[in-house]
């Protein structure tokens, strides 16, 4: 006070006038503040990266952690400390953040009403990274779609279907509707109707079913198999045959099951019905 007093009174000094004193002193705190932020900027953004890094790295060492996961939560973090970054900013030039808050809530008040399908979208796609019901690689059937799960983004589920098309299904179709997830158990169980002739001898039936199915290397022995007549048709006696199996393997093993169980009654004897009908011709 002192200083400024005596300039003020004597208005020169060094040969410089109290205004470009008064200038040379605000170009200097602007300067500092600039510079400032310029550093806080800096350290918050190699922060934010290294911070970022080390939690993708955390997945990495641990397989049985979940990539995805880690790096959504890595991506979240990186934003949370360059957005503190951002409000220090602001503080050096002497901005109150508590307005500049105020006024971020209210546009993204209004952005969500504008946005309201995206962010649907969004927060179902925070949910499916979070809890996992699906993952990438599962094969699954969702929204009426079935396929193996490429990309879980944000905003929608990548699929390729069984024909290798790729399918897009938005997150909220995913989170919203019934999913089947054919990859979450390693075993799966596969089951055939195979219908047989009254005439034929039931005993022997079973016998050569079981035999055939058991003798492949991908039927399991335990749990036992399960094979039984469970029905009798217009034209068949039904058994009913549950055999567990790898889940990688199910599809083309049942596949391959039918045609050897059928080829197999055939050479058996064992007639396979089918039906018949016999047209009159009015006269």
């Amino acid at each position: 006070m002192e200083t400024v007093h005596k300039l003020m009174t004597s208005e020169i000094w060094n040969g410089r006038t109290l205004s470009d004193l008064l200038t040379l002193e605000f170009l200097a705190t602007a300067a500092g503040s600039v510079l400032g932020a310029v550093a806080i900027l800096l350290v918050g953004w190699i922060l934010s990266a290294w911070v970022q890094r080390r939690i993708v790295q955390l997945s990495k060492k641990n397989r049985h952690l979940d990539d995805m996961l880690f790096e959504f939560l890595a991506s979240i973090m990186r934003y949370v400390i360059m957005g503190f970054t951002v409000m220090f900013v602001l503080n050096t030039f002497g901005v109150k953040t508590t307005s500049v808050v105020a006024i971020i809530g209210a546009a993204g008040l209004a952005i969500g009403l504008a946005l309201q399908g995206t962010l649907s979208n969004v927060a179902a796609g925070v949910m499916l990274i979070l809890f996992r019901p699906i993952k990438i690689g599962d094969f699954v059937e969702v929204a009426g779609k079935m396929g193996t799960v490429k990309e879980i983004s944000l905003n929608f589920t990548e699929m390729a279907d069984v024909s290798n098309v790729q399918v897009i299904v938005p997150n909220a179709q995913v989170w919203g509707n019934i999913i089947t997830n054919y990859s979450t158990n390693p075993q799966r169980r596969a089951e055939w109707v195979f219908g047989v002739g009254y005439g034929a001898n039931l005993k022997d039936a079973e016998t050569i079913i079981r035999d055939t199915i058991m003798a492949d290397a991908r039927s399991h022995a335990e749990p036992e198999p399960f094979i039984q007549v469970t029905n009798l048709g217009e034209s068949s006696v039904d058994f009913l045959v549950r055999v567990w199996c790898d889940g990688s393997v199910y599809f083309a093993y049942r596949a391959d099951m039918t045609r050897k169980v059928k080829e197999a009654l055939d050479a058996g004897g064992i007639d396979i019905p089918f039906p018949t009908r016999t047209m009159i011709q009015a006269k």
